[in-house]
């Protein structure tokens, strides 16, 4: 099928690809898997489209608070910061709530004063003073411990039964969104990987010559290969990779 959706269809159009079946492709069945394998989290780790940023909320355990970490599901390759929410059974809520008096406030004077300049910047101001005063919990994550830890005291700043908000970036599975098997990138580079894979095997047969006079050449299939690869990686240095992130001090 030349729009594979599953990852035999992303087998079978490589193979394709590559001769089959008018060709015969000297691979093994698990060598084309591992091959699949590599290219997907290639594709994973470097290209944009295989990434979303999500928002996950969870409820702080007693165990979170006494090991002063939350675990994290291993599709979870970045956290960048957590929004506490505080579930405080003795502040006012609805329309008695002190958030409330303010947005009506708010309201009140853009009714009537028609600007929104004074209400940007004192909304800016706040945040400021908050920022500079309250901070936000500092977390460390890291994607093979698969544990996000959360530099506070628990017992003043979060305590069980609170909801946090992550903000995280996840990866896209690929049994679930199948669109995936179809990326341009994706069925190129899985190509190539099969490719060096095949000419690594017909290697050690290099010089042999078979009845009729043909001459295996897996050297050739081996070079074509890697110059494919390596076409392939600059590329998504390029053009499909996301910046790098840095501060500015």
């Amino acid at each position: 099928m030349a729009l594979p959706s599953s990852r035999q269809e992303l087998v079978d159009y490589c193979l394709r690809k590559l001769g089959a079946p008018v060709i015969e492709i000297n691979i093994d069945d698990d060598q084309i898997s591992d091959r699949v394998d590599d290219a997907v989290q290639y594709y994973r780790e470097y290209h944009s489209d295989a990434v979303i940023r999500t928002y996950v909320k969870h409820q702080i355990t007693t165990a979170n608070a006494t090991n002063k970490y939350i675990d994290i599901p291993d599709r979870y390759i970045f956290v960048s910061r957590i929004f506490p929410m505080t579930n405080n059974s003795s502040s006012s809520s609805g329309m008695w709530s002190a958030r409330y008096q303010m947005h009506l406030n708010d309201v009140y004077d853009l009714q009537y004063a028609g600007a929104l300049v004074n209400y940007e910047m004192t909304r800016q101001f706040l945040e400021m003073l908050d920022m500079t005063l309250n901070g936000v919990p500092p977390v460390r994550f890291n994607r093979h411990m698969n544990r996000l830890y959360i530099d506070v005291d628990f017992a003043n700043t979060i305590i069980p039964g609170d909801w946090i908000i992550i903000d995280a970036s996840t990866t896209i599975d690929p049994d679930q969104y199948t669109d995936v098997y179809n990326d341009m990138f994706l069925k190129r580079y899985t190509t190539a990987l099969i490719k060096k894979q095949w000419g690594a095997n017909l290697i050690k047969f290099e010089g042999i010559q078979l009845p009729g006079g043909v001459t295996m050449n897996g050297r050739q299939l081996w070079d074509d290969a890697n110059a494919e690869i390596d076409k392939l990686e600059d590329e998504m240095e390029s053009k499909w990779e996301k910046p790098i992130d840095f501060f500015v001090g």
